[in-house]
Parts: structure tokens; C-alpha cells; sequence
């Protein structure tokens, strides 16, 4: 597993078609995995502070609040439409007091490095390239965003960082990037 400053040498998944195919991927195997996949992917939080998460946390609330364990703030992330229904149907035989990613082994949530394998396994098993882990679902979550909004502001501050350079290589967005942009770019 990555160390904290080789967490930061992953990549995010930049194909949509890739992140379908994981999706359909996990889904054939586990739920609670695809859910995982779901989750990260569209919350953008780190998976130290999605792991910990009970049903409670999650559901009849519009905005997940957490204390980052990472930087210890407090952030209140709204819960979007497309997640808020895949919360209600992924915990609809659950309790309130469950975790949402459980351990087989019962009474706990599942270990980061079980997620990283469950991740992993899933990025190799539909040939997605590059450098994938856990925090390949927050950057591709940020990288989406960004492509989405192209406000790298707003994205500096959901995810907490000092500069939108920071931001900017967090995601991926690198001088190759910029170069192919500007190629075609003319007044």
C-alpha cells in the first residue's frame, strides 16, 4: 500500500467509460464494493474518512458532516441527488447503527488496505492504466469536477488546499495538458 506521500502518486481515472466498467465490475461482485467505488467517486472525501461512516451519517440528511481525520477540520459536503439514491437503496436493509462498507468479520468497517485491494483488483481487472488506489476516487472525483466546471477555486476549497496550483496537480491537470489545450486555442 502507498505511504501519505505516495498516496499523491496516483492517478485519477479520466475515462468515463473506465469508471462504467468498474462500476459493472463491482457490481457483479459485491454490492458493499460498488458502493464504495459509488461513494468515493462522488463525495470526493478520503477513504479514511469514508470507512468510519455508519448508515446514520448518510441517510435523511441533504449534507454529510465529518471531521477530517487528515486535518482534523470539520467539513459539511452536500449529499447529491445521484449519491442520495444510491445511499437509499444500498442501505435499505440496514440499520442505522451499521457501518456502511462492513467488515465480513462483523463489528467493524472494512481496513483501508482491504479497500486499496478491492479498488486495485477492480482497476486491473478492466485494464485501467496508471498508478490506482484509494485516493484515485478522490482525485477522480476532483478531476471530474473540474472538467465539469472548470472552476478550480471552488475546487481548491472542497478539498482544503493552499493553492489552486496545488489543486491543479492534485488532480492531474499537468503541462502536457495545458500544451494540448493551447495548441488549438486562437483569437
Amino acid at each position: 500500500m502507498a505511504t501519505r506521500r505516495g498516496a499523491n502518486a496516483v492517478e485519477p481515472i479520466r475515462d468515463l467509460d473506465k469508471i462504467q466498467e468498474i462500476k459493472n465490475y463491482l457490481l457483479a461482485r459485491s454490492y458493499r464494493d460498488y458502493f464504495l467505488f459509488v461513494f468515493g467517486i462522488n463525495s470526493g472525501l478520503r477513504i479514511s474518512d469514508i470507512l468510519p461512516l455508519k448508515v446514520l451519517d448518510v441517510l435523511h440528511t441533504k449534507h454529510l458532516k465529518v471531521r477530517e481525520k487528515k486535518t482534523g477540520n470539520a467539513r459539511k459536503i452536500v449529499i447529491t441527488n445521484a449519491l442520495r439514491k444510491e445511499i437509499e437503496k444500498y442501505t435499505q436493509n440496514l440499520a442505522d447503527s451499521d457501518y456502511l462498507f462492513p467488515s465480513r468479520k462483523g463489528g467493524k468497517p472494512i481496513h483501508r488496505v482491504q479497500a486499496w485491494q478491492i479498488i486495485h483488483d477492480a482497476a486491473k481487472a478492466c485494464n485501467v492504466e496508471g498508478a490506482i488506489g484509494t485516493h484515485t476516487l478522490r482525485k477522480t472525483f476532483g478531476y471530474h469536477f473540474y472538467q465539469r466546471f472548470k472552476d478550480v477555486a471552488m475546487l481548491q476549497y472542497i478539498f482544503g488546499h493552499s493553492s489552486p496550483s496545488v489543486t491543479l496537480r492534485y488532480i492531474g491537470i499537468n503541462d502536457d495538458m495545458v500544451d494540448e489545450a493551447l495548441e488549438s486555442f486562437s483569437l
